[in-house]
């Protein structure tokens, strides 16, 4: 693996750091307490091409590669984390299921505008009581005539208030278990489906998420993704390159909390001297300067395999666990060196807090990511 950037993707980081400063970080705090979605952030992102970074230009992407990637995501998530999760979603768990399975009918239809960021996409994996245990779906697809008849529920579905089309995951052979799971591509015109309220969570608050109804919705087979019976195949798969996304965007909320954290240290002052100079705060910045770097090397390692197209369950579970739980650690010691300004809204530290709290949760959890590691390390 080359830990050299090329200058593609150098330029990239330059122009997403920028971005990231001028039009993220100083409407950030306002958009997380009104609960706002950035239409104006998700249009510069359109604008940008940064809604499909590693999908080919003739699919309407940025033809760029995975790691490029995690470098835009890591800085669109330091300025913003709830556009980071907007952008990732879109990426890794609408475009690129779609660019890898579906027909050239299929991505011309479901893939173009959504890589140019004309529309947004969303992924409907989980359940009421389909959580980890995601083969334990209860929405059905029937077949019928040409098409197949949908229902069921979804819920917990990023982009889902403001998505064109769901990527749905549904039984229709339920006897065969997670192989008898299907996917689906579902206009959310399509009758028969509804959107809930916007949930109401502790952090990532300008991301929207709600969940899905489908109540006899009825769409055509062309609409299938794949094959019969593909939908835990893709699901998973889908996940691989998507704990990628996430791993990034905690990456991105920890250096936001770090830098915050060394900036602070260097202008609050107690016992006549910055709290820089005192070696309790030193040890905490060193530890979270590590740990920042060390995420960043595991992320790199898994995007560098998926570019290489090798099978990489194993190292992004790794990226994405190390990563969430590092955010958390160091968005907590940026809290604790802010003393008690961090812990007012006045401050973005206590923001970092919560938004970094969800990347242990989303797209598996940390329990989930242990599972497939230690499955990957005890394989024969």
């Amino acid at each position: 693996m080359d830990l050299e950037l090329t200058e593609t993707q150098k330029q990239l980081y330059e122009t997403c750091r920028a971005f990231a400063d001028k039009e993220l970080r100083p409407h950030a705090r306002a958009w997380d307490e009104a609960h706002h979605f950035p239409a104006e952030a998700v249009a510069k992102l359109k604008e940008l091409g940064l809604l499909a970074v590693a999908i080919p230009e003739s699919w309407g992407g940025a033809g760029m590669d995975n790691v490029s990637y995690a470098l835009a995501m890591e800085e669109v998530s330091r300025g913003c984390a709830s556009t980071g999760v907007i952008m990732s979603v879109n990426n890794s768990l609408y475009c690129d299921p779609v660019h890898k399975w579906g027909t050239d009918e299929q991505k011309k239809a479901w893939l173009v505008p959504f890589a140019r960021g004309e529309k947004l996409g969303c992924f409907a994996l989980t359940e009421p009581e389909a959580g980890s245990d995601a083969a334990a779906q209860k929405t059905t697809a029937a077949r019928s005539g040409d098409g197949y008849v949908l229902n069921g529920s979804k819920n917990f579905i990023t982009n889902g208030p403001n998505a064109a089309a769901v990527l749905v995951f549904a039984m229709t052979d339920k006897p065969a278990g997670h192989k008898g799971i299907s996917a689906f591509l579902v206009p959310t015109d399509a009758k028969g489906f509804t959107r809930g309220a916007p949930d109401k969570k502790l952090g990532i608050t300008a991301s929207q998420s709600c969940s899905m109804f489908f109540e006899d919705c009825r769409v055509p087979a062309a609409n299938r993704l794949g094959k019969e019976g593909d939908g835990f195949k893709i699901a998973m798969a889908t996940l691989d390159g998507g704990r990628i996304g996430i791993a990034s965007q905690a990456l991105g909320i920890a250096r936001a909390a770090f830098e915050e954290a060394v900036a602070y240290s260097k202008d609050r002052k107690s016992f006549g001297a910055p709290i820089a100079e005192h070696q309790a705060i030193q040890f905490m910045l060193a530890d979270m300067a590590t740990e920042i770097d060390a995420a960043r090397l595991l992320i790199w390692k898994a995007a560098s395999l998926k570019d290489a197209g090798v099978r990489h369950s194993a190292e992004s579970a790794m990226a994405k666990l190390y990563a969430s739980e590092m955010a958390s650690r160091v968005a907590n010691k940026a809290l604790q060196i802010h003393g008690g300004y961090g812990y007012l809204k006045d401050f973005d530290v206590e923001r970092h807090v919560r938004d970094a709290r969800i990347t242990e949760i989303y797209e598996g959890t940390s329990e989930i990511q242990r599972l497939v590691i230690s499955a990957a390390l005890l394989k024969d």
